[in-house]
């Protein structure tokens, strides 16, 4: 058995869901379960209606139902599905999604309510959609596919709009319903990024969660393979849109996967490789646009490499926290105080770094950043720097490797570098730069690691 993820762009009309309806069919042999995202744009339009509501803006939310959402399934119903018997059964479903969304915004515009719990129900109707018509697309390639409501097989605490999966009640419900049908040569199709807490309340796995779906369902199920099916070949060297000559990678370490997609690789979920790494599934990042070509392996174990770095990544919108107070001077006890901080107002932090009197600590996103200042400043001199980049270079034999640090510094010697994190981690560099300069930055890190490749059976 094997599970086979789909994102938005693979799904986003009826000419791309076709060609992944064609993918799932030739992987028929291998007992697939299906996990789709919502087609592209439709969970940022959903997200929108609600916003609206919430305004009082119910008119305006209501014409984006109509013209973004709706109209679109439609188009989408015409085009790809062929028997007029199986599209009236789909527009008939498509009204009732309809009603039960006009209802949701009325509802939303007359509270003001929208808790993280209405959010997760309202976006949820995105992968319920496109389920919805895939299912149906499958069947006309007579495939025996079979719509399953993820709701009932993802179990996940209730902490909504980035729920956490509860694996041993996920594992029960995924034998019981997913694998009686696998067996009878029943093609599940799932919606990725949605599940339900032990009440049977809709939540969500946080944005990009489709992939975590794909994982967590591979994982409790012992999968023989996870494929990640996307619109660029795999992983690649540095991001195609700053540097278009970038290069596939065709292999690489759970660990490698792992760092890169926590500082900003897009390909992949941060949290899809963990339940992955539990069981050492493997994991294939796959373009649904060009099946043809072999995309990037992701397992624990790989070839040796000749070569140190293997891909250049980067997140954006990082707010750096400067504390400076001379009560850390031969204390103890101080660092705890800072960051049970940080955990009462559930704020995380990607890097630190510390000297005798000061602590720098970056941030991505605070949702209580004025309250988290406040309490900061009375603990020392604080200084917010905003508008701030990570770069990260990642690959297994960083430590191994002489002279790798001055090669990273003295390319960046014209950027001004506001942290710099090196050992807390065998197979990463990160430093912080300014937002503005990350084009420049990666481009010059790939020129330095990626011109001459002396070992080319890694990359394509």
């Amino acid at each position: 058995m094997i599970v086979m993820k789909f994102g938005g762009t693979s799904l986003e009309d009826a000419a791309a869901m076709a060609n992944a309806c064609d993918i799932i069919r030739s992987r028929s042999k291998r007992q697939p379960v299906v996990v789709l995202s919502a087609a592209s744009g439709i969970t940022n339009a959903l997200i929108r209606c609600a916003e609206l509501a919430a305004q009082g803006k119910r008119a305006e939310a209501e014409a984006i139902l109509r013209d973004k959402i709706i109209e679109r399934h439609y188009v989408l119903i015409a085009n790809l599905i062929k028997g007029l018997r199986e599209q009236d059964t789909l527009i008939r479903q498509f009204k009732i999604y309809d009603e039960e969304l006009r209802s949701l915004i009325y509802g939303i515009s007359i509270t003001g309510d929208l808790s993280p719990r209405v959010l997760d129900f309202v976006m949820s109707y995105g992968e319920r959609m496109s389920t919805a018509i895939a299912t149906e697309a499958l069947r006309e390639r007579n495939i025996r596919a079979e719509l399953v409501d993820a709701r009932r097989c993802i179990v996940t605490n209730a902490a909504f709009g980035k729920a956490e999966p509860l694996f041993d009640a996920t594992r029960e419900a995924c034998e019981a319903i997913i694998r009686p049908r696998v067996d009878q040569g029943i093609l599940p199709v799932l919606q990725g990024f949605i599940g339900a807490d032990e009440h049977h309340v809709t939540t969500t796995l946080g944005r990009g969660g489709s992939d975590f779906s794909a994982a967590i369902i591979g994982t409790v199920m012992n999968a023989e393979d996870i494929e990640i099916w996307t619109d660029v070949d795999g992983m690649l060297t540095a991001d195609p849109k700053i540097v278009p000559n970038a290069l596939r990678i065709k292999e690489m370490s759970f660990r490698e996967a792992s760092e890169l997609a926590y500082f900003g690789a897009k390909v992949l979920h941060p949290s899809t490789l963990l339940p992955a790494i539990e069981k050492d599934i493997p994991v294939h990042i796959l373009n649904s646009h060009r099946p043809q070509v072999d995309g990037t392996l992701i397992r624990r174990n790989i070839a040796p490499a000749d070569i140190a770095v293997k891909s250049i990544s980067f997140k954006r919108s990082i707010t750096i926290l400067n504390i400076t107070s001379t009560r850390m001077l031969g204390s103890y006890g101080f660092m705890k105080k800072i960051f049970d901080i940080f955990n009462e107002y559930q704020t995380s932090v990607d890097l630190v770094t510390t000297s005798e009197v000061s602590i720098s600590l970056s941030i991505e996103s605070a949702p209580h950043l004025d309250a988290l200042v406040r309490e900061l400043r009375k603990y020392g001199e604080l200084t917010i720097l905003r508008d701030k980049a990570i770069i990260c270079i990642v690959g297994e034999r960083l430590r191994s490797e002489m002279g790798i640090a001055a090669r990273v510094f003295s390319r960046l010697r014209d950027i001004p570098i506001d942290m710099i994190s090196h050992g807390a981690s065998e197979i990463n560099i990160t430093c912080v730069i300014d937002e503005a300069r990350i084009p420049e930055a990666v481009m010059e890190l790939h020129q330095e690691f990626f011109t001459a490749i002396s070992e080319p059976g890694i990359f394509e």
